[in-house]
């Protein structure tokens, strides 16, 4: 699944947009390399995002096959 997509089913964004828009501008990694919108992701791939916060890492567990539920967000990807 392409990250950009993943991240709207995931909740991490709310659009597709944003997530792209955050590939382009080189805020976000996978695997320690900065990628594309159109990256693929696969299970155990390890995303890092650059916010005002700080840096967030995750570490996706499974690939939804739609938009998932708030309650079911643990079951995807981890905190690390």
């Amino acid at each position: 699944m392409r990250i950009d997509l993943l991240f709207k089913n995931m909740l991490i964004f709310k659009k597709r947009n944003e997530a792209k828009e955050m590939c382009l501008n080189n805020l976000i990694k996978v695997n320690g390399q900065y990628i594309k919108p159109s990256k693929k992701i696969q299970e155990g791939d390890i995303i890092e995002i650059e916010t005002t916060q700080g840096i967030r890492k995750i570490r996706v567990l499974q690939i939804p096959r739609g938009n998932i539920s708030k309650q079911d967000k643990s079951q995807y990807y981890e905190e690390i």
